[in-house]
């Protein structure tokens, strides 16, 4: 590529010294939350989502630039390279357009029309090509001197002629284009029931006879069918008018009506588009249909889990986490307002032995004896007879709330590597209660623990590239997690993984060397970590916090590299850093500053300084306090409680393409369509609401047999 920094700064309308340095801070190893963070000035204020965007097109257009290098080097090697040939993959704008044109260029399997070439019939191909003007009875004494051994027959010459054609057709850039641009453009996407015994349940019924245009076909629809096809039930094709692709190519490769070989070019060029072309461009449609469908299926979960993750902590509540379930009984954890376990336990209040005397009793108990003031309850099997037990307890006098906690993905801790260290004394069964518990006091914290696609807040999350998957869920969690800031002096190996700069290994150090020698005093005392070196420091202090240093900035977002930048903007202010009323008195001095002068008599970008300002004004802010609290109940509904135009309150647990699925208390999430969610027309449900919300719904109808809730967010 002649200028990849000039063809980033005209893709993302950026300036080019912008776009040089922001290459220089990636290129250096710098994180892109401590780019976005601390780095400001260098970027022109680039901000998270920009530069996740930067970093993608930049790796994009390095993997073209090395796709177009190597190309050109195969093709200059066969010693077929032109200056118009090179000048066209250097100035192409996609990897496609690269391969397209190194198509013809490109060493094949044994085709067709290199058994003709080997035959020597090229020269005949020509004639077909330039259309020679053969009369009629001419085209047998034509190829006489190409017969052969292997050419027996006139018709076998003009046959492996044709084939030559078909394939000189297929490889041609332009026509490729040509049919993809119509395939795209007037193509149908049609499925069809191919063994409807290996559907049983009907599970794709849907897709039996189904059919969309291209450009309209849905995402989620791409990865139904494409889990259908692979199943066995369905079969599906890409469909487009024959005639108008023949029609299309043949303006690119005019048949002469003049000349007898008017007939072997159209010939040719229906067989190069049915046995080439097409087949090729269709895999390439549907490669392409399912990279969309993957994308923003990957974006949906993305979206949710980070809704998820900045769910707002519960502190300073002793919870009892329980773990419903009907033959094994209800598991029970207590966990005090810092997560410690201090109680736990079994009951069986449901089907089969259905003691609930016995287990509202031992409910009290637990209650009573360490001071639970709120009731933790997994929303999977048995929950919501769980939820009425609950719901029975705090009627009988019992002073405690209730929450409806995700449990998605509690087993795969309970039986994980790191469940075992963390409670090697208890059970797997009970391990899954702890867990509950905690994610009512710290989701985040908590949910870290666990494998993100497990979470189960996405849409087709085991059908789409997993790879891709995994790399976006982690940059959600690591975005997450610096964005909240972390207690280096509390947290989990799990949770310090995703602090910039650090990973699992040295994750592991920090809480090694946090057992061994204590906690650390200051955000200087982790640099003591054996491996923990001067760049990584750099990347993660800044989202390391020391809630007890004698140093109030250690348990703030100012980057130890500023602390001298703060004293001077201290002394400057005559204000002291342990002044009980600083908040204040800096909101109060802030108010008449000019702040671009005053970040050029301290030697920093306004950016900069303006965060210290917000920093130093809500020190050790946590950014999900920001965000309503979890709906806490005290009573429970059943689904025939429900009258259509009843109003409740719920909460958002998942959103989909379609809609959002919501929580109000019974059994069944209720469903809100995407035309039930406001007033005025919506494209995407994530415009409304997000996984977490507390919202108040309208109840437009109940099927009681088939348990669905609809509902309305509409006034």
């Amino acid at each position: 590529m002649k200028d990849l920094l000039g063809r980033l700064s005209r893709d993302l309308n950026l300036r080019r010294s912008q776009v040089e340095r922001t290459v220089a801070l990636f290129d250096e190893g710098n994180t892109l939350p401590f780019i976005a963070r601390y780095r400001k000035e260098v970027t022109g204020g680039l901000d998270e989502v920009q530069l996740a965007a930067f970093r993608d097109r930049l790796n994009e257009l390095r993997k073209l630039d090395e796709r177009q290098k190597a190309v050109l080097k195969s093709i200059a090697e066969q010693g077929k390279l032109t200056p118009e040939l090179e000048e066209a993959i250097e100035e192409a704008e996609t990897l496609q357009e690269v391969e397209d044109l190194y198509l013809p260029y490109r060493p094949k399997r044994r085709t067709r029309a290199q058994v003709a070439r080997e035959r020597g019939l090229e020269p005949v191909a020509a004639w077909i090509l330039e259309q020679r003007l053969l009369a009629e009875g001419e085209r047998d004494r034509a190829v006489a001197d190409y017969l052969s051994d292997e050419v027996p027959t006139p018709e076998d010459a003009w046959q492996g002629a044709r084939d030559i054609v078909a394939e000189v057709v297929s490889d041609d850039a332009q026509s490729r284009e040509v049919i993809r641009s119509l395939t795209w453009r007037s193509g149908v996407l049609v499925a069809e029931v191919a063994d409807e015994a290996q559907d049983p349940k009907r599970v794709y019924e849907l897709y039996y006879a189904f059919q969309s245009g291209l450009r309209q076909v849905k995402p989620h629809q791409v990865l139904a069918l494409n889990r259908g096809e692979r199943d066995g039930v369905l079969r599906v094709s890409v469909e487009v008018d024959e005639e108008q692709a023949i029609a299309a190519l043949e303006r690119l490769y005019p048949p002469s009506p003049r000349s007898a070989l008017a007939a072997d070019l159209h010939a040719a060029i229906v067989d190069g588009y049915r046995r080439l072309i097409r087949p090729s461009i269709e895999r390439e449609v549907r490669r392409d249909l399912t990279e969309q469908a993957d994308e923003h299926a990957i974006g949906v979960f993305a979206t949710n889990l980070r809704n998820l993750l900045l769910t707002p902590p519960i502190s300073g509540q002793t919870v009892l986490g329980i773990d419903p379930g009907y033959r094994t009984g209800c598991k029970l954890a207590v966990v005090d307002p810092t997560g410690r376990v201090l109680d736990t336990g079994t009951i069986s209040p449901h089907k089969p032995q259905s003691r609930w005397r016995e287990a509202l009793d031992a409910l009290r108990a637990l209650v009573a004896r360490h001071g639970v003031t709120l009731l933790a309850i997994g929303n999977g099997t048995a929950s919501r007879e769980t939820e009425e037990l609950a719901a029975e307890l705090i009627r009988e006098g019992v002073d405690v709330s209730y929450l409806m906690v995700s449990e998605a993905g509690a087993s795969v801790y309970s039986a994980s590597p790191l469940a075992r260290e963390e409670l090697p004394d208890l059970d797997v069964s009970l391990r899954g209660a702890v867990s509950i518990a905690r994610r009512a006091q710290d989701p985040l914290a908590e949910l870290v623990k666990i494998d993100p696609k497990s979470i189960g807040v996405g849409m087709y999350q085991h059908d789409v590239d997993q790879t891709a998957l995994a790399e976006a869920l982690a940059q959600v969690t690591e975005s997450v997690v610096n964005t909240v800031g972390v207690d280096v002096n509390t947290a989990s190996p799990a949770l310090l993984q995703y602090v910039a700069g650090l990973g699992p290994a040295l994750a592991a150090r920090i809480v090694a060397d946090r057992d061994e020698h204590g906690p650390f005093e200051s955000r200087q005392a982790i640099k003591r970590v054996k491996g923990l070196g001067a760049k990584t420091f750099e990347q993660a202090a800044g989202f390391l916090r020391v809630p007890g240093s004698a140093n109030l900035l250690d348990n703030t977002g100012v980057h130890p590299e500023s602390y001298e930048t703060v004293s001077r903007l201290l002394d400057r202010l005559g204000l002291a850093l342990d002044d009980p009323h600083l908040s204040r008195k800096l909101a109060q001095a802030r108010r008449g500053l000019d702040m671009a002068r005053l970040a050029s008599e301290l030697g920093v970008g306004e950016p900069t300084l303006t965060d210290i300002f917000e920093e130093l004004q809500r020190p050790g802010r946590d950014p999900r306090e920001d965000v309503p609290p979890p709906l806490l109940r005290r009573d429970v509904l059943q689904i025939e409680d429900l009258r259509p135009g009843m109003k409740l309150y719920g909460t958002v647990r998942n959103v989909v393409d379609f809609g959002a699925f919501v929580d109000i208390g019974v059994k069944q999430d209720g469903l809100v369509h995407i035309s039930q969610m406001a007033d005025t027309r919506i494209d995407s449900p994530y415009e409304v609401v997000g996984v977490g919300d507390v919202v108040e719904v309208t109840v437009l109808d109940v099927d009681v047999e088939r348990g669905r809730i609809s509902l309305s967010l509409r006034g």
